[in-house]
């Protein structure tokens, strides 16, 4: 009997039910109320999210496949294809940071070859709550740990990313994964079931009890029995993810593969159901054939457990024997648990029961959509500067202050722990501006990079959302990349909540108007609600990934100084906008907006600027101004010299200072030519009507800057190096 408890266990309201009952035409048994519970989650089925996400453009020259795969495809042209996602795992890794961080890596990679890909490269955007609470640095350790556990194990590099850091953030971390894969056209591998008789093998890893309720998890918000969520939590094996890895992409070479489906969230369910209804066919199933690792499970278990390193696979009958030699020469299971039928249902028998008879499209495609209401908070203009605090004079402190916040300063802690260079991809080491990879046989290269400032959305979410993309595509600019593609993951509140809905709707919009105006597509991505923690939400938190091409990578530009005597320029608009930034937050005590505007048309200009110069072998450097503004940016531009070089520079009359060096106003980046190009690269800047203000010259050993005859910061470099140096390790106890 399925009472209100159950209900309320599964996450499902008494109208949802209904609608359930309704459209199977009979009550559910408890396994079939499992199966919708978990694919009508907000976490499988996005239905709060789905009305506000047509918005986003989807179809674009380079688009080979958008959204509704397990991956995002843009054709690199020389019969190559980049494939890409971007995924959240944020409640598992609060829950157990190590596992769920560690997981989290494994669930982007099986998206990625699952599509025919070879994975090539990962990224990572980690938000956590202040290092000074004790919980905070425990689920830093862990996600870092299992990042790197995981990663370095299977042998795809992590190139890059950003580890962000706000109070929002305490006991609601975020963990968002980036992976990039490079597929041959002509062999890309759809969740496709084809005709009714092939048969259906299950390949990987044994089934658990691990995991099991993970999406119903992920669709709610904690509360004080958190302790119980722990079984939630999957169990990842980076070893196994690499066999499996490799024979799926030997039967794909072999083209022994009609379809294939990660068994991600929901496991079984998901693959099971997926891939029927995308067919328009049904599939039948004998969970007796299931490979399992423990005695005595349920078909309730093994339906919704989702254990890792599992994939569903569907082939011919001619040419089942072939895949299961090669899943055994990689130590791996491949047992035929069933066939594709005709008819849209989903059968599952138990020990000569049948225990699921449900149609997919119902599981799928019939789940509800909301139209959730959504209301403009009432305390975003109390947080609004309305008037400049007094301008400070102790600006070394200052400047060190900002420095040494683990928000600005050096994050080696954290990448040191992840291999880079496996594979020999890797052309840029982590801490440029975007991670650059090798396309070998070639010349290009792929730029690839991970942006979002929460405290912009949180002001302003329409133009923070505008912003997001467009410094993303910024990074790109700066080594010389033109964009292809955009995925995304949008972390926010509860949904249920009008304020939070009010974000994300306004979140998705500014975000849609920029992709347009850049010509830019999303191909896929992730949305991750319910990220509160006993009613304190997160602030609103897009993660917007780009991938660019480099047609020649010999040319791609790097941040820092490189030789004495180079003239440093700010490129793009003098901008006197301080709200929202760092700044204000750490130094001044005071989180407040308004959030910087964008102009999108000046943006445009400034990347391609940026992009002609490089092209143009103008640049010795570029990097662009974001958190910490200006002054972080000219130092950030020393520590990746390799003579760590310094600089001197001058703010212009009139004109605040902690305004000029710390404010955060958009489309500006930090560029270095030398002399000889100056005239080119003014006539460059009048051709694409950007604005270039001179700052000053590239020297040896310090760090200066003046107003007029009044000198603010004279610092040796390696003082301001020590001070971003130590920003986390002080946290940490170093080995």
């Amino acid at each position: 009997m399925i009472d209100a408890k159950i209900l309320e266990e599964h996450n499902l309201t008494e109208e949802e039910y209904q609608r359930l009952v309704h459209l199977i035409g009979r009550e559910p048994n408890l396994t079939e109320l499992g199966i919708f519970s978990l694919m009508w989650s907000e976490h499988c089925s996005y239905k709060s999210s789905k009305i506000h996400l047509q918005k986003l453009p989807t179809t674009g020259p380079h688009v080979i496949q958008g959204p509704g795969e397990n991956a995002g495809i843009v054709d690199l042209g020389d019969d190559l294809a980049a494939v890409f996602k971007i995924e959240s795992h944020n409640h598992p890794s609060f829950i157990e940071p190590y596992q769920g961080a560690a997981t989290g890596v494994g669930g982007i990679l099986r998206d990625i070859f699952t599509m025919g890909a070879r994975p090539i490269a990962l990224l990572d955007s980690l938000r956590f709550g202040p290092l000074d609470h004790p919980k905070n640095k425990v689920i830093m350790e862990g996600v870092v740990s299992g990042i790197s556990g995981y990663g370095n194990s299977i042998g795809v590099p992590t190139v890059g990313g950003e580890v962000y850091f706000h109070p929002c953030y305490s006991l609601n971390p975020l963990v968002n994964v980036f992976c990039l894969g490079i597929a041959q056209k002509d062999k890309i591998f759809y969740a496709r079931a084809g005709q009714a008789g092939n048969p259906v093998l299950y390949v990987g890893a044994k089934t658990g009890r691990d995991g099991i309720h993970g999406a119903t998890m992920a669709s709610a918000e904690f509360d004080e029995n958190l302790e119980k969520k722990r079984p939630n939590v999957q169990v990842g094996d980076p070893f196994k993810e690499k066999l499996l890895l490799e024979a799926c992409l030997e039967a794909m070479h072999k083209g022994l593969i009609v379809g294939i489906q990660d068994m991600g969230a929901a496991g079984l369910t998901c693959s099971t159901t997926e891939m029927a209804a995308k067919s328009g066919t049904g599939i039948e199933i004998n969970l007796d054939l299931v490979p399992q690792r423990e005695e005595g499970m349920t078909p309730y278990e093994i339906m919704l457990s989702e254990s890792q390193e599992r994939m569903l696979l569907v082939t011919t009958p001619d040419k089942v024997n072939q895949v299961r030699e090669i899943f055994a020469k990689w130590d791996l299971d491949a047992i035929v648990i069933g066939q594709v039928i005709e008819g849209g249902l989903l059968k599952v028998w138990f020990k000569g029961e049948l225990v699921v008879d449900v149609p997919v499209e119902a599981v799928v495609n019939l789940c509800p959509v909301y139209h959730r209401p959504w209301k403009e908070p009432s305390d975003r203009q109390a947080k609004t500067l309305t008037t400049l605090p007094p301008c400070p004079s102790d600006w070394e402190r200052i400047f060190l202050q900002l420095l040494s916040s683990p928000t600005i300063g050096d994050k080696e802690w954290v990448f040191r722990q992840y291999d880079h260079m496996v594979q020999v991809n890797t052309a840029f080491l982590p801490g440029a501006d975007a991670a650059v990879l090798r396309i070998k046989g070639t010349q290009r290269a792929l730029a690839i990079t991970l942006d979002g400032n929460s405290s912009f959305c949180y002001f302003n979410p329409r133009e923070g959302g505008k912003i997001a993309l467009a410094e993303a595509c910024r990074n790109l600019a700066c080594v010389g990349a033109q964009p292809l593609g955009v995925t995304n993951c949008l972390n926010f509140g509860n949904p249920e909540k009008p304020e939070i809905m009010w974000e994300f709707k306004e979140v998705v919009e500014g975000l849609a108007e920029a992709c347009r105006f850049f010509n830019l597509p999303i191909t896929g991505g992730n949305v991750s609600f319910y990220n509160e923690t006993e009613g304190n939400p997160i602030l609103p938190t897009p993660v917007i990934g780009v991938v660019g091409i480099i047609n020649d990578v010999r040319k791609a530009a790097r941040p820092g100084f490189k030789n004495k005597g180079d003239i440093i320029y700010l490129v793009g608009p003098l901008s006197e906008e301080l709200g929202a930034s760092l700044y204000l937050r750490e130094i001044m005590g005071q989180d407040v907006g308004p959030t910087p505007q964008l102009d999108l048309n000046m943006e445009y200009n400034v990347q391609e600027f940026c992009r002609q110069a490089i092209n143009q072998e103008l640049l010795q450097s570029a990097h662009d101004v974001s958190e910490g503004g200006l002054a972080v940016s000219l130092a950030e531009s020393c520590f990746h010299s390799p003579q760590y070089l310094g600089f001197k520079g001058e703010i212009p009359a009139g004109i605040r200072a902690d305004v000029f060096l710390f404010g955060e106003g958009q489309s500006r980046l930090v560029v270095s030519i030398s002399p000889q190009n100056e005239a080119a690269i003014l006539e460059l800047a009048a051709q694409k009507k950007v604005p270039l203000l001179k700052l000053g010259l590239v020297q040896e050993e310090k760090m200066e800057i003046w107003q007029g005859t009044e000198s603010l910061i004279s610092l040796p470099v390696k003082q301001v190096y020590q001070a971003w140096k130590s920003a986390i390790p002080s946290f940490f106890k170093i080995s």
